[in-house]
C-alpha cells in the first residue's frame, strides 16, 4: 500500500487561508462583516453616558459647558479665522491667538480618522447628532474642503449632524445636505448692530448675513437655533430674540466668562427678563448652567431638546 504525503500547503489553499476558513466570496464578505475572531462581531464599548464610543477621539462627547450643547461633535479645521476677541479656544488649545485668528487649515490626516470613528459608531448603533464645531467653525473665512466630506462621512455612517457657525452666507451652498427629520443649522448672535460685531468679531459674517442665513435654511424646513452665549450685551440678546423668533426654532442662552463684564453685569436680573421674552413669544430656550442658579424653583429648561424637524 502507497501511502501519498499530504502537501500541507495545498490543503490549506483548499480548506482556506485562515486554517479552514471557507473560500467562498459570500463566506468571505460575512467573515469580514462578523470580525476576524471566530465569526464573532468586534466589540464596541459606549461610555457611561450611552453615547460615545470608548477610543474615538475624532467624533467626541464635549465636557462642561460645551457639553450643553451637543452630545457629539467634531474639529475638521485647526485656526478659526473669525477674530472673536472672547475666543477662549486658543488657551484651550495651547495655540497662538494670532496663529488662530489668521487662518483655519485641515487637520493632518483628518477624513481617515473620522472614517474610522464614525464606523465604531455605526457598529454601536448610534445615530446622535454630531456638532461642527466648537474650536473651529465649518463655514469659516479660509478653508472649508473638509466640511462636506466630513458631513457626508457621518451621514453614511447613520450619524446626524448640526453646524454652529459664524459663517452666515458661506454656509448656503452646503444647504443639500442638511436633512430636515434629522440635521441641524445653527448660528452665533451677540448684536444686531454691525459696529459692535465688528469690534469683537471682526473677521464673521455681520449680523444680517447670520440672520438671513438662518432664514434660508428655516425656509428649506431644516431645524434653526442660536447660541446666545457669549451675552455681551444683555440688551442685545432681548433684541435678537425679538427679531429672529419666527424664524428661530430654538435658543441656549448663556452669560459671558472670562471677561470683566462678568462681575459686574446683573445676570440674576437679565435671567429673568430673558424668560419674561421667551415666554411671551413662545419661544423654545436652554438656560445654561451658568445662569440656571437665577431660574424659578421647578422651572421646566431641558438640557437637550430634539434638533430636528
Amino acid at each position: 500500500m502507497v501511502t501519498k504525503q499530504i502537501d500541507m500547503f495545498s490543503a490549506a489553499q483548499a480548506l482556506g487561508r485562515a486554517g479552514g476558513q471557507s473560500t467562498s466570496p459570500s463566506k468571505q464578505e460575512a467573515a469580514r462583516s462578523n470580525g476576524r475572531l471566530g465569526g464573532r462581531p468586534p466589540v464596541v464599548q459606549t461610555e457611561d453616558n450611552g453615547w460615545s464610543v470608548k477610543g474615538c477621539s475624532y467624533i467626541y462627547a464635549p465636557r462642561g459647558q460645551a457639553g450643553e450643547y451637543a452630545k457629539l461633535a467634531t474639529n475638521p479645521y485647526r485656526g478659526c479665522g473669525h477674530k472673536c476677541a472672547y475666543c477662549y479656544v486658543p488657551k484651550v488649545l495651547k495655540m497662538d491667538r494670532a496663529e488662530f485668528d489668521a487662518t483655519a487649515t485641515p487637520r493632518p490626516n483628518f477624513l481617515e480618522s473620522l472614517r474610522k470613528d464614525a464606523g465604531k459608531y455605526l457598529e454601536a448603533g448610534i445615530t446622535e447628532q454630531v456638532m461642527l464645531s466648537f474650536t473651529t467653525d465649518p463655514f469659516n473665512p479660509f478653508d472649508t474642503s473638509l466640511t462636506r466630506p466630513t458631513i457626508e462621512i457621518l451621514r453614511n455612517n447613520g450619524l446626524a449632524f448640526c453646524t454652529l457657525t459664524k459663517g452666515g452666507h458661506r454656509a448656503v451652498p452646503f444647504m443639500d445636505l442638511f436633512r430636515p427629520e434629522r440635521d441641524a443649522f445653527a448660528s452665533t448672535l451677540t448684536s444686531l448692530d454691525d459696529a459692535f460685531s465688528m469690534k469683537w468679531e471682526r473677521g464673521a459674517a455681520l449680523p444680517m448675513d447670520r440672520i438671513t442665513a438662518l432664514q434660508k435654511f428655516h425656509s428649506a424646513g431644516i431645524f434653526t437655533w442660536v447660541s446666545l452665549e457669549p451675552t455681551l450685551s444683555t440688551e442685545a440678546s432681548i433684541q435678537i430674540i425679538e427679531r429672529t423668533h419666527d424664524f428661530v426654532d430654538l435658543y441656549k442662552i448663556g452669560r459671558a466668562n472670562y471677561l470683566p463684564m462678568t462681575a459686574t453685569t446683573d445676570w440674576e436680573g437679565y435671567t429673568h427678563k430673558i424668560l419674561d421674552v421667551v415666554n411671551r413669544l413662545g419661544a423654545k430656550h436652554y438656560i445654561k448652567h451658568d445662569l440656571q442658579p437665577y431660574l424659578p424653583s421647578g422651572y421646566y429648561n431641558p438640557r437637550y431638546i430634539d434638533q430636528h424637524n
